[in-house]
């Protein structure tokens, strides 16, 4: 296969949709496209949303999950990769299981688990699945606080205890890992990272009050995937991407009656 006609930076989220367009695959391909890499989707499963909530998700056969990768394995040269909404166990093996069978550049984790309006997006008997089969494939793992806690069994009154938590998840095999910090109620937003090599440092903006927020998570997660694609370090991806999506929550948009978009377009 001639490498040349495949040397624009390629990337991939493995997700489920959002017919609301805020979140979900359709925030990772917004956000590659305005982070100038070239977006691809695995798509696991379907929802009916909006901004006021998850009205009903459908989970794709698991022989499309598998002929999905197989095609853009055939065809693409994908340098980074993350996954977001991955419904139940089943489908977060069969993931993991396409993961190992085809090289996909760096691998990041955002174990989504619930939506903004409460929906659940991670079946509770999945979270083992999770730590045992994508962790240890994890190049990054980005859980909120909630979700950190739920992986590690670990609660975390304040944010001298992030350390703690993301020591936890490295023992379960993410390399490197960013505790997202937005569900703390500080006025500024800070997120910690725990590098493979011990390093350590903080990422932090200033928290704006709004509405506004769906899809930061996904958001954040598809702007450090495309960086790491672009062939940037994973420092410099992790404070690019914070930069981006305070960006995209500072100049607002007027969609929709519940959490609203974040603006993509964001300069």
């Amino acid at each position: 296969m001639n490498d040349q006609v495949n040397s624009f930076p390629q990337v991939l989220t493995i997700a489920g949709t959002d017919s609301g367009g805020g979140a979900g695959i359709m925030a990772d391909l917004k956000t590659f496209q305005m982070q100038r890499v070239f977006g691809t989707a695995v798509v696991v499963a379907v929802t009916a949303q909006n901004t006021l909530g998850v009205q009903d998700s459908y989970l794709m056969p698991l022989d499309m999950v598998d002929e999905q990768f197989a095609a853009l394995a055939a065809d693409f040269k994908i340098r980074a990769c993350k996954t977001g909404m991955l419904g139940d166990a089943n489908h977060v093996h069969q993931v993991a299981l396409n993961l190992q069978k085809y090289n996909f550049g760096p691998v990041t984790v955002d174990p989504v688990m619930v939506a903004k309006g409460g929906a659940p997006l991670l079946e509770p008997a999945a979270v083992a699945t999770v730590k045992e089969e994508l962790l240890p494939l994890a190049n990054l793992v980005t859980p909120n606080l909630p979700e950190a806690e739920v992986l590690t069994g670990l609660r975390a009154e304040s944010e001298a205890q992030y350390p703690d938590l993301a020591h936890s998840l490295q023992e379960l095999g993410a390399q490197n890992v960013l505790i997202k910090g937005g569900h703390a109620s500080h006025n500024t937003v800070r997120d910690y990272a725990l590098l493979s090599n011990g390093s350590s440092f903080w990422v932090s903006s200033p928290r704006k009050q709004t509405e506004r927020t769906h899809g930061t998570g996904d958001t954040l997660a598809a702007a450090i995937t495309a960086q790491l694609a672009l062939g940037h370090n994973l420092q410099d991806a992790i404070e690019s991407a914070k930069k981006y999506v305070s960006r995209t929550i500072e100049q607002t948009i007027q969609v929709g009656h519940g959490h609203g978009p974040l603006n993509h377009w964001a300069k």
